[in-house]
């Protein structure tokens, strides 16, 4: 816009020439009479410059219709799957199992325990260990019918933790109905020598290696109760029975029901000798002997016997000086003539 151009008025009838300008957003426009009329710049507008298309036009936004709501689909059920149950599979068997890594290294490998469910039932578990007269609970969950379930790993530094166990069963079955089945609470004793035993884990239906297996409940009788009389103990050991029934000594009622007894002969602890030195042999035999009292070692007034047999005393004299000077506060004595024969030494756990 300058001088001289014609205008119209935008907001208001009229306009004119433009004869100057006051600042730089009023104009004076000049009408026909002559005078100067102020506008704002922004309210005047040359003649023929006036943009009448509708390109600059925006349109308005049309209104968006509502949306439907959306219409939710039914959620299907999901499908019921049925356990395929097996023949006699309705008796209740399980097992605890102990697992070694490596078998070929049993002195070092550590130990899987899985609980094994021979049963068409579900079984809701709780698997302790106990502590003094406390227990600790260690896993707890539900195995499926006829399966296998992973329940820890530990070492051979662990066992200790290990010696009395507790599991807890109660058996059920779903979308069926079952024969009720009384709820288990069984409590086992577990022998750490025999995890130095390579011969103690065997072929069985449930692994694919050997394992140590413990009966939970077998064709729905309970394993047998926690304390195991010493005599049966002896008589397991040896393979001996009774030809007769005798009165009990005095000495057979007053000896505890859960003595522990570790037979150090070689051939009880090892497949084979072939290849060891004496000193092997020994050095073998000394570290169960200490593994067994690092096992019992919190538990005071346990009393262990520790067969070594008579031979020519080499065992018995390395027993007896461990006992001298490692275990100073055990006491320690010949055990019982008519239970174990010559060559056995038994010690009691005393603590400090």
């Amino acid at each position: 816009m300058k001088i001289g151009d014609r205008v119209r008025f935008v907001s208001e009838v009229g306009g004119g020439i433009v004869a100057g300008f006051k600042d730089k957003n009023i104009v004076l426009v000049e009408d026909e009479d002559g005078f100067e009329i102020p506008m704002a710049l922004n309210d005047v507008v040359v003649v023929g410059e006036e943009d009448y298309s509708t390109a600059n036009v925006v349109a308005p936004k049309p209104t968006p219709k509502a949306q439907p709501a959306p219409v939710q689909k039914p959620v299907e059920p999901k499908p019921v799957t049925f356990v395929e149950e097996r023949r006699g599979g309705d008796q209740l068997s399980a097992y605890l199992a102990f697992v070694p890594i490596d078998i070929h290294e049993l002195t070092h490998t550590r130990f899987e325990a899985y609980l094994v469910n021979d049963s068409n039932y579900f079984l809701h578990y709780t698997y302790l260990s106990a502590e003094g007269n406390a227990w600790r609970l260690r896993s707890t969950g539900e195995i499926e019918p006829n399966t296998k379930l992973f329940l820890e790993e530990f070492g051979r530094e662990q066992l200790s933790e290990l010696e009395r166990v507790g599991v807890q069963l109660v058996a059920y079955k779903r979308q069926k109905t079952f024969a009720l089945k009384p709820a288990a609470d069984i409590q086992l004793r577990i022998d750490g020598v025999k995890f130095y035993k390579l011969h103690t884990f065997r072929e069985n239906d449930f692994f694919e290696q050997p394992a140590l297996l413990y009966t939970i409940i077998e064709n729905d009788a309970t394993s047998r109760p926690l304390v195991v009389d010493a005599k049966q103990l002896k008589q397991s050991l040896y393979g001996q029975k009774d030809t007769e029934e005798k009165r009990p000594s005095q000495s057979e009622k007053e000896r505890p029901s859960d003595m522990v007894v570790v037979d150090l002969h070689a051939e009880k602890l090892l497949e084979t000798t072939a290849g060891l030195e004496p000193a092997d042999i020994l050095d073998y035999q000394l570290d169960i002997f200490r593994r067994t009292l690092k096992l019992y070692a919190k538990h005071s007034g346990q009393k262990i016997v520790f067969i070594h047999g008579k031979g020519e005393g080499v065992l018995r004299r390395a027993i007896v000086n461990d006992l001298n000077y490692r275990y100073k506060q055990y006491s320690y004595q010949d055990a019982s003539f008519r239970e174990y024969g010559y060559g056995a030494t038994q010690v009691t756990i005393k603590n400090k």
